[in-house]
């Protein structure tokens, strides 16, 4: 499989879990947070398996996304698009990037949810799952688009 496949798989992979239901039993909220947590990861994955993708021309010996994201990282075009990206506050890459420091932390990505019938809701905050969902299809959008340049070149 080259990177391109393997990127493509991880995307597709992360989708299944997040809309995988989590079912209405005891452990539906805790399934719940597995199957987010499950699917930022595989995003994590994917994340890495693109930057090894639009990278392979460079011949690097490292693809984490914390070191070719950073701002003193390699000077490819590819990845300062990517940084540009991940400074957007509304991208899916920023989104990302958060999340994922979220999901390393000790407190993790995943939240339980309040069933609490006697709250008062605010508002209808989306949750992770939709978020997840969303920013996927964001990312597979600006994937293209990235693959495009990269031919290019």
């Amino acid at each position: 499989m080259n990177a391109r496949s393997r990127t493509n798989q991880l995307l597709y992979q992360a989708e299944l879990l997040a809309a995988l239901p989590a079912g209405d039993d005891e452990h539906a909220s805790a399934r719940q947070m597995a199957l987010e947590e499950s699917a930022l990861a595989l995003f994590e994955l994917a994340l890495e398996s693109l930057l090894r993708e639009v990278t392979e021309h460079a011949r690097l010996s490292n693809h984490r996304w914390t070191l070719l994201l950073a701002q003193e990282g390699p000077a490819l075009a590819e990845l300062q698009r990517l940084r540009d990206l991940a400074a957007q506050p509304e991208s899916w890459l920023n989104w990302l990037v958060v999340q994922l420091e979220r999901l390393h932390s000790d407190d993790g990505a995943a939240r339980r949810t309040a069933h609490n019938p006697a709250m008062i809701a605010v508002g209808n905050p989306t949750g992770l799952r939709q978020q997840l969902l969303d920013n996927l299809q964001a990312a597979k959008h600006e994937i293209g688009a990235l693959r495009e340049t990269s031919l290019e070149w």
